[in-house]
């Protein structure tokens, strides 16, 4: 279904991606994961990213700040972001998710589905 589509998953807690890793993996996507931002910039730029999932929380960078660096790095790349601290009517959320610096936001715990139907909206948009 998506096996040319490569998603970067950035999250601080390595469990976190291997949860993303295993959920996207079944809908046949290329996955890599970080649990760095410094990092998640490195493979940007050595590698084509299509969809790349974002913690608010990191040790070395600010996740929305991460965020617009990425956009600055690649403008197709559809960022989701993710966080157990923030909700999606905060207003940094909100910001960036008018401004288009992300494309959707998914709350921690979040299910199966909902990681799914995300990583779908964001290629459905970038179709457009």
């Amino acid at each position: 279904m998506g096996n040319d589509i490569n998603v970067l998953v950035v999250d601080d807690e390595e469990d976190m991606c291997w949860a993303l890793e295993n959920i996207l993996k079944t809908e046949g996507y290329n996955i890599v994961t970080t649990t760095s931002g410094n990092e998640a910039i490195k493979l940007i730029k050595k590698k084509t990213i299509d969809i790349t999932f974002v913690d608010i929380k990191l040790p070395d960078i600010d996740g929305i700040e991460l965020a617009r660096l990425i956009k600055k790095e690649d403008s197709q790349i559809g960022i989701i972001m993710i966080s157990g601290y923030y909700y999606e009517d905060d207003s940094d959320i909100q910001k960036g998710l008018h401004d288009g610096t992300y494309l959707t936001f998914v709350g921690k715990p979040f299910d199966n589905v909902e990681v799914r139907k995300a990583a779908q909206n964001v290629l459905d948009l970038r179709k457009r």
